[in-house]
């Protein structure tokens, strides 16, 4: 009987351990995988989704460049534009910086958005529900921005450059001089050049142009896209349940049609702040805009509330199905690879429970 007893001690000492230790790995802080799949996700939509990007910079630009409010160009005028001077090439300028910041950005979003909203939920009861929710996006969000911002000003020159041709022709330059006195920078050939470029001239400076101002619109973007994502969510398994209980919904196709609907809404309450960041990191050195608040007060002085949402509709049209794809790959690869390694971490407990025991066993015999 004595034998018996210690054995079953031995038997369940470490099965609790190991049971113990595997469910700290999954309450652990951070959610590492939520950052892999953010990443993935976050590249895939900008991949997809950077062309109309580019004509929403162009359009934001436009008077910038040109010094004049006068002939500004329609969205389809811009696609004609594009096409005619750089080629399909051109909607595709800035890609690599594009993408390398939405891999940043992706990761600390998703990822911080899962490790912190229970946390804050629960040490924090009276932020529970979406302002966890809002909080968490924009923590995730802002951590992003520090490797963000400076390709988002790479991304963003080299957008409105398009080919080395049509920037460094004699109209351009024309038009540049007459609005700052000097060619705004010379043509990127690549992201790391660049880079290089900005900092040679500008330096840190130039390379977090804009920064403040990227902050104050994707801040605000980032946790309202969340907010309007996980509101929708339960509205949507609210109705499930009354009137569709046995219905089944796809993660995937969820993501899709409610993501894409939350970052429309998020994108267009942000248009006046993407206008504003816009302006500030494409005007290089030419100072036509001393700070934020300046951009805000000499763009509405001038254009008013039209140009403080101009660019809506493409930047509308680029973030719904931008946000659709990137919440549909995190749903899609949520469903495809948690389940399989939480099975596998439960198979690993269950084998380092069972094989110390055996050992243990064969001392006590």
């Amino acid at each position: 009987m004595a034998n018996k007893s210690s054995t079953s001690t031995k038997f369940d000492a470490p099965l609790s351990h190991s049971t113990n230790k595997a469910t700290h790995n999954r309450d652990q802080f951070f959610v590492w995988r939520e950052f892999v799949w953010g990443a993935i996700a976050g590249a895939f939509g900008e991949g997809m989704m950077h062309p109309i990007d580019t004509i929403k910079t162009r359009i934001q630009s436009q008077v910038l460049l040109s010094g004049s409010q006068q002939s500004q160009k329609s969205i389809v005028q811009m696609v004609q534009t594009v096409w005619v001077a750089d080629g399909l090439r051109g909607f595709y300028r800035g890609i690599a910086p594009g993408i390398t910041g939405s891999l940043a950005t992706g990761a600390t979003y998703f990822g911080f958005i899962e490790s912190t909203k229970k946390w804050i939920e629960e040490s924090h009861p009276n932020l529970g529900g979406h302002w966890a929710h809002f909080i968490a996006g924009a923590v995730g969000d802002t951590l992003g921005s520090f490797v963000y911002v400076p390709c988002e000003v790479m991304k963003q020159r080299m957008q409105v450059q398009g080919s080395s041709n049509s920037w460094n022709s004699a109209i351009m330059k024309d038009k540049m001089q007459m609005k700052s006195g000097a060619e705004m920078y010379g043509y990127y050939t690549g992201m790391f050049q660049a880079g290089h470029s900005i900092w040679k001239e500008q330096g840190l400076k130039g390379l977090y142009a804009g920064y403040w101002s990227t902050l104050a619109r994707d801040v605000p973007f980032a946790g309202l896209m969340v907010m309007f994502y996980e509101a929708l969510k339960d509205l949507t398994e609210k109705g499930r349940q009354k009137w569709a209980p046995n219905f089944h919904v796809d993660g995937s196709m969820e993501g899709l049609i409610l993501g894409g609907l939350a970052g429309g809404f998020s994108a267009y309450l942000t248009t006046p702040l993407d206008v504003i960041k816009t302006r500030l990191q494409v005007q290089g050195s030419s100072t036509s805009y001393n700070g934020w608040l300046d951009a805000m007060n000499k763009i509405w002085e001038t254009e008013g509330a039209k140009g403080m949402f101009r660019g809506s509709i493409p930047r509308i049209t680029w973030y719904i199905p931008a946000s659709a794809l990137t919440f549909m790959a995190v749903e899609f690869l949520r469903e495809q690879f948690n389940k399989k390694l939480d099975e596998d971490n439960m198979q690993e407990v269950t084998s380092l429970s069972i094989e110390k025991p055996k050992s243990s066993f064969k001392e006590v015999a």
